[in-house]
């Protein structure tokens, strides 16, 4: 699923996914914009700005095989049709559309649209720690780790690139994510692994 729809709760979680693709991929830039450094204020009476306020952690809970068989249908339909009427200059959503995706979601069983994304951010932070090329859940700090590995044997990404991923991935390792409460999600994301990685549009192909 695209971000645009889905909470940011979830971001380092889809962010590790992505900095996979862009790696594998020979050097495409990551998902995650570079802020730009503040500008000098030029009146010294100036409050510094309070730090930005940490996101709340994911709310997890014991996945089910037909929660994640509802999201994978659920998503073709919350991915192209809504999600080309999205806004793209980070304006609130429209009602309307707010309530298209309530109704994609109660159609495929879920009580709401925040169900719908509670059940698809428990499956990001499972995802977050599966090694792409064997399918493995190894955790996210290994999958982090390897893919630092991999961009630093990298010939052939500019250089430009190479620094300004391995910044991310580095900046990635610090918080590499909640561990899982839940054991028995691990299993059912790997049962699943490759029709997810389809879906959410984080395989590595």
């Amino acid at each position: 699923m695209r971000e645009l729809v889905r909470p940011v709760a979830t971001a380092l979680a889809m962010a590790c996914l992505a900095a996979s693709m862009a790696i594998l991929s020979t050097g495409g830039a990551l998902a995650q914009a570079k802020q730009a450094p503040p500008k000098q204020q030029a009146a010294p009476a100036k409050q510094a700005e309070p730090p930005p306020a940490q996101e709340a952690p994911v709310k997890q809970i014991a996945l089910t095989e037909k929660q994640i068989e509802s999201a994978l249908a659920a998503v073709k339909e919350m991915d192209h049709p809504i999600n080309e009427k999205l806004p793209d200059d980070g304006k609130p959503l429209d009602p309307k559309i707010v309530a298209q995706f309530e109704a994609v979601a109660k159609k495929h069983g879920f009580a709401s649209y925040d169900d719908y994304n509670s059940v698809v951010d428990n499956v990001s932070i499972v995802m977050a720690g599966f090694d792409p090329a064997t399918r493995k859940y190894v955790g996210p700090e290994a999958v982090i780790k390897a893919q630092i590995a991999v961009v630093q044997a990298d010939k052939k990404m500019p250089a430009k690139d190479k620094k300004a991923v391995l910044a991310d991935l580095n900046a990635a390792l610090k918080s590499p994510g909640p561990a899982i409460e839940n054991k028995g999600n691990i299993d059912l994301v790997a049962k699943y692994y490759d029709k997810l990685a389809e879906a959410l549009g984080e395989d590595e192909e």
